[in-house]
C-alpha cells in the first residue's frame, strides 16, 4: 500500500508580510556605512601633515616715505641680500611692484631707480627684473614698494586643526582608539619646512663636493714619506689669560 505524502502549504497573512517588510527595514536604517575606518586615519604625524614642496614667492617690503627718495642703508642691505639670494634660488624673474597714484609716488619712483642699480650691480641681467606699477585697494593701507621673486620652498600645515575633542569621550575617535590627537606633530612639521635651507634635501641627498687636492697631496706625501699625517696645532698650552685683571 503506497502512502502519499500531502504537500505542506505555508500560508502567511498580509499583515504579517508587512511587519516582516517594516522590521527589515528598521533593523537596516540602524546600520551604515559612514563610520570611520581604523586604518583610514593615519596615526604618522608625517601623513597627517605631510610636507609638500612648492613654488612661492620671496618677498621684500620697501617702506618709501612721501618726502625722501632713495633708499637706507638697511633697505639697501635687503636689496643686495635679496639679489644675491635670487642667483641661488630664483625660478622666474624679480617683480618690483611700484605704487602709482599714491602720494609717496615721486619718492617711490626714486627708490625704483636705485633698487634696479643695486640688481644690475648684483650681476642680474635686465631681463631679470620687471617693473610692475599697482594701486592699493584700500586707501588706509600704506604703499610700499615690493620686490619678488618665485623660488621652491617648503611648506607643511595649516595647523590649530581640532576635528575631535582631546578629553574622553565616545564621540574623540583618537581616545576611543588610543591614537595621538589630529594635530600632534604640525608645529614640528612646519617648522622644519622654513628652516630647511634646500627643500631638495627633503627628497634627494646632495652629490658629493669636489675634495680638497691641495689638502690631499699633502696628507699623502706625509704618507709616503713615514710622516705623521694629522694636522699640527700650534697652540700656547698652560697659559692663563689676563683678561680681567
Amino acid at each position: 500500500m503506497t502512502q502519499h505524502s500531502r504537500p505542506v502549504t505555508i500560508r502567511c497573512s498580509l499583515g504579517a508580510a508587512m511587519t516582516a517588510v517594516a522590521t527589515t527595514l528598521i533593523l537596516g536604517g540602524c546600520t551604515h556605512n559612514s563610520r570611520d575606518v581604523t586604518a583610514s586615519i593615519p596615526t604618522d604625524y608625517r601623513q597627517r601633515h605631510p610636507i609638500a614642496i612648492q613654488e612661492a614667492d620671496r618677498t621684500v617690503e620697501v617702506f618709501v616715505g612721501s618726502g625722501r627718495g632713495g633708499l637706507t642703508a638697511v633697505q639697501r642691505a635687503e636689496i643686495a641680500s635679496l639679489a644675491g639670494a635670487w642667483l641661488r634660488e630664483g625660478t622666474g624673474a624679480i617683480i618690483i611692484d611700484a605704487p602709482s597714484g599714491t602720494p609717496n609716488a615721486r619718492a617711490a619712483a626714486d627708490s625704483v631707480r636705485e633698487i634696479k642699480s643695486l640688481l644690475a650691480a648684483a650681476g642680474i641681467p635686465p631681463r631679470g627684473f620687471t617693473v610692475r606699477p599697482y594701486h592699493p585697494a584700500d586707501p588706509r593701507q600704506f604703499a610700499t614698494v615690493r620686490v619678488n621673486y618665485p623660488r621652491i620652498t617648503a611648506t607643511a600645515g595649516p595647523c590649530g586643526l581640532w576635528p575631535d575633542d582631546l578629553g574622553p569621550s565616545i564621540k574623540n575617535r583618537a581616545y576611543l582608539q588610543n591614537a595621538p590627537y589630529y594635530n600632534l606633530g604640525c608645529a614640528s612639521q612646519r617648522n622644519l619646512a622654513a628652516m630647511v635651507d634646500n627643500p631638495a634635501d627633503l627628497v634627494q641627498p646632495r652629490s658629493e663636493t669636489p675634495p680638497y687636492t691641495a689638502r690631499r697631496n699633502t696628507v699623502f706625501d706625509k704618507y709616503r714619506q713615514g710622516q705623521n699625517t694629522a694636522t699640527t696645532v700650534e697652540s700656547e698650552n698652560g697659559k692663563v689669560s689676563n683678561v680681567g685683571k
